[in-house]
């Protein structure tokens, strides 16, 4: 089993898969690079489908520019995040908390827009479904949280904490 590897040289529990492994790789602090180079992929991802949605509605609002300017910010962050403790430990939660509220507000002017449609919260079936995407700011919110719990999480080289 190529994918399959030991807990330890002594293990005798034999080789660990799916979820065990995932446990393992935060309990041995690797999984925190993982996270914050998905993160990074993550904040790309998203910020091509915010400007494209956002240019689709001509940036009607100037605030439709703030995630344009704001979730980027986890680009650069994640990748350093990767391969510096001190960016994952500094540079990566401002960004995280930066962007996370950035999505909230988000989230606050979207249900504002579902509100300033004909027929507001009335018609709020047929509304969400045609005016801004309600949970879409949702998106680049998960996104800064991922971030935020890289940042958290141990690194290889940390010392383990006691159990």
């Amino acid at each position: 089993m190529p994918f399959a590897r030991k807990l330890s040289p002594t293990s005798k529990s034999g080789p660990v898969h799916g979820i065990d492994r995932l446990i393992g790789d935060v309990r041995t602090g690797r999984f925190e690079r993982s996270l914050a180079a998905l993160t990074a992929g993550g904040a790309l991802v998203t910020t091509a489908e915010i400007y494209m949605s956002h240019d689709s509605a001509s940036f009607g609002n100037r605030t439709m520019w703030w995630p344009i300017f704001v979730m980027p910010t986890l680009i650069p962050a994640g990748i350093a995040a990767v391969f510096s403790r001190r960016a994952a430990k500094t540079v990566l939660p401002v960004s995280s908390v930066l962007v996370i509220a950035n999505g909230l507000q988000g989230t606050y002017l979207h249900a504002r827009g579902v509100s300033q449609k004909p027929g507001g919260w009335k018609l709020g079936l047929y509304n969400i479904e045609m005016g801004p995407p309600l949970f879409a700011p949702l998106l680049a919110t998960l996104v800064g949280g991922m971030g935020l719990l890289a940042s958290i999480l141990r690194r290889e080289e940390d010392p383990k904490v006691p159990a």
